[in-house]
């Protein structure tokens, strides 16, 4: 049966894990002039956030403030209030201890392959999802330190452009799950909503930061959806 043990949930991970481990070794490559493979490795353990961390080594590099570090990861991950927030309804026979550990360790790919396999199975166990977490979770970090490793070995790797390859990926995932929601979603419902969102994100940059546009702009899109999918 899908979508129950821990090695199932790693195995639907593994072309997310490859994945990573590309976006990885970019992401050492860009660091490598401003960190060592040890400090690389600590902060994707710690922090495990692409693009998080990709805005992390344009900090350091202009030398930023913590605080202003620590601020801008903030509001770039505060998207995923939202995706725990609906991974979470997949979750309420498991105990609290199961979904903050799945919760801790969810990003946009896991989620996006835990939506995957929501097409095809109904009740999917916390086992499996710890097993798509943490597949994702090592390949990153392999990625990552090896990735500072090797751009330890290039020069001025900041020329290759290597920052775009983390936009690559948000836009396979979205494609993928865009398919999805043809099949379940009525054409015109889907691009009501997509264009409530995009609509409400022009409008919101002119007031607020970007991580905050987006974050209202998804809650309005959210809310116009289920205000439909109740007609």
């Amino acid at each position: 049966m899908r979508g129950q043990t821990f090695k199932q949930g790693a195995q639907a991970a593994v072309p997310t894990a490859l994945g990573y481990i590309g976006i990885g070794l970019a992401c050492g490559i860009m660091a490598s002039p401003y960190m060592n493979p040890l400090e690389m490795g600590l902060m994707s353990v710690l922090v495990y956030a692409g693009s998080a961390q990709f805005a992390m080594i344009g900090l350091f590099a202009q030398q930023a403030p913590v605080l202003a570090i620590a601020l801008t990861v903030f509001l770039i991950n505060i998207r995923h209030l939202l995706l725990c927030l609906h991974a979470s309804t997949f979750f309420r026979k498991s105990n609290l201890m199961q979904n903050i550990v799945i919760g801790s360790f969810l990003t946009d790919e896991s989620y996006g392959v835990l939506m995957g396999e929501q097409v095809h199975t109904k009740e999917i166990a916390a086992s499996w999802m710890m097993g798509n977490n943490f597949m994702s979770y090592a390949s990153w970090i392999v990625g990552t330190v090896f990735g500072t490793d090797l751009g330890a070995l290039l020069p001025n790797p900041e020329s290759f452009g290597l920052d775009f390859a983390l936009v690559s990926m948000f836009i396979g995932i979205f494609s993928s799950q865009f398919t999805i929601m043809l099949r379940r979603v009525k054409i015109k419902k889907l691009f009501l909503v997509l264009g409530v969102v995009g609509l409400a994100y022009l409008v919101l940059t002119m007031l607020l930061q970007n991580s905050l546009a987006v974050l209202f702009a998804t809650l309005l899109g959210c809310t116009v959806g289920v205000l439909l999918d109740d007609k």
